[in-house]
């Protein structure tokens, strides 16, 4: 049984580092992709050195935050929507038997955060150059973003498996000596 102070002190330094991801988005706004998600898999030591409900409340506290310190609010949304809670809830979805109902299910979640995302960019924060450009250009571009998208998705997914294994037999050992 790990000690409240373990779990906060665990909790703190998670969440500091994922800010700082989500801080470097408007520093460096070429990776407001990939530092949402790095920050996501950050969540994902949480679950495994505590429990869900630990990285839920340590998530919740971060989502709050990097709305109010991170400059790019579409990226925030990436996190908060997507790329955050998606490595706490990873292994329930993976738990679903029939693999076409979990592709399914990925896929459903994937599309509706991104739909989301799109949304809430649009008629919250009134981001709409991107998205007006977007519509300029016709229909087979839009197919071809929501494509890249979810290619990134299932990329995103599969590399969440592979550093859960390389976290779980080659880190995590080394840690428990300290």
């Amino acid at each position: 049984m790990q000690s409240i102070s373990y779990k906060v002190a665990l909790g703190g330094i998670i969440s500091s580092l994922c800010l700082l991801c989500m801080f470097l988005t408007g520093v460096i706004p070429v990776m407001y992709i990939v530092l949402p998600m790095i920050a996501g898999i950050l969540m994902m030591i949480i679950t495994i050195e505590v429990d869900t409900r630990w990285a839920f409340l340590t998530y919740l506290s971060t989502s709050l935050l990097s709305l109010i310190i991170t400059f790019d609010k579409e990226s925030a949304l990436m996190y908060i929507l997507l790329f955050g809670h998606y490595p706490i809830i990873k292994k329930y979805i993976d738990a679903i038997k029939p693999k076409i109902l979990r592709i399914i299910t990925k896929a459903v979640i994937f599309n509706f955060s991104l739909l989301l995302i799109a949304f809430l960019t649009i008629h919250l924060f009134g981001m709409t150059e991107f998205y007006d450009e977007l519509f300029q250009k016709g229909k087979l571009v839009i197919f071809l973003v929501i494509a890249v998208m979810n290619f990134i998705c299932v990329a995103y997914d599969i590399s969440l498996e592979g550093i859960f294994q390389n976290y779980c037999k080659s880190l995590k050992p080394k840690l428990k000596h300290y």
